[in-house]
């Protein structure tokens, strides 16, 4: 599914991947950022070798934090980071955070995880979209004359309206009529 979506498309996984990372990045540099938490287990070394075949960072490994920012998962005496965030390796420098929401439960026992990424919005304008503009210089002659034979011939105008009114009116038909 990861490799379906476009190089030029944010990607994100996030969700209970239930593996154990390990607190040290040891053998995968690239990928965890060396703040994770417990020892690794071989589903956690599935986890990071898939970040690595996808060049995909794991956002909770990024940053420093204290201990009840990092489990993800509580079970009487037992702790442990299993819910992840991941992002493709060039958005490292927008992922501002990535904690855990120590006192929101998703489901039983599994607590929230929350990444703040800051991404540029680019808007892509339309090229050959352009605005209809109403060509004034162009009312020479019989176009000047055609054109006001139609506005006349638009409607009534008449003197006693309110001026907004006459002016939208106006302003309605020229555009109409242009």
């Amino acid at each position: 599914m990861a490799s379906t979506v476009p190089s030029n498309e944010k990607l994100f996984v996030g969700g209970d991947l239930n593996g154990h990372v390990s607190a040290t990045n040891v053998g995968f540099e690239r990928v965890h950022g060396s703040f994770g938490y417990g020892r690794k287990s071989q589903e956690g070394e599935d986890i990071l070798n898939f970040a690595l075949a996808y060049d995909l960072l794991i956002a909770n490994t990024l940053f420093r934090k204290r201990e009840s920012h990092l489990v993800t998962f509580h079970s009487g005496q037992h702790s442990s980071q299993i819910n992840f965030i991941l992002a493709r390796r060039e958005d490292r420098r927008d992922c501002l955070d990535c904690k855990v929401i120590p006192e929101e439960c998703v489901v039983p026992q599994h607590k929230l995880v929350v990444a703040d990424f800051h991404f540029q919005v680019r808007v892509h304008r339309d090229k050959h979209a352009k605005i209809a503009r109403t060509k004034w210089w162009k009312l020479r002659g019989e176009a000047a004359q055609m054109f006001k034979e139609r506005m006349l011939g638009e409607g009534p105008w008449e003197e006693g309206e309110d001026a907004e009114d006459m002016w939208l009116k106006m302003a309605t038909c020229v555009r109409k009529v242009a």
